[in-house]
């Protein structure tokens, strides 16, 4: 049958937790909506909303966007949970976060002492 998701407890709703499902909802509907404020999607479709004069039709688009790319993000994300141990990818990803804080830092000082 495969191997048992660690997460079938929440998808079949035999949680401990009182309502798992608004609490993943809120959750993640709260990150989104908090990290695209002013970020660069949010820009670019003000932008093309002014520009073409119909911003229905550029809300469609960039809700279709950012449901693709979730979608993409919640399949790889799975397949992560699925595949790979957790132990390790939470390693693995902790080195890349600080190594991303690392190199940005450092762009930022660099560019700051040139200017």
């Amino acid at each position: 049958m495969g191997k048992p998701n660690s997460n079938s407890k929440i998808e079949e709703g035999d949680s401990k937790d009182s309502n798992p499902f608004f609490s993943i909802l809120i959750t993640s509907f709260s990150t989104i909506f908090l990290a695209e404020l002013g970020d660069k999607t949010q820009l670019a479709t003000l932008i093309i909303s002014a520009q073409s004069g119909r911003p229905l039709i550029v809300f469609i688009g960039a809700s279709l966007a950012l449901i693709s790319t979730s979608l993409l993000g919640v399949l790889i994300g799975r397949w992560i949970a699925n595949n790979l141990p957790r132990q390790k990818f939470t390693v693995v990803s902790g080195i890349v976060m600080l190594s991303l804080g690392i190199y940005l830092v450092t762009q930022g000082f660099i560019g700051f002492i040139q200017n």
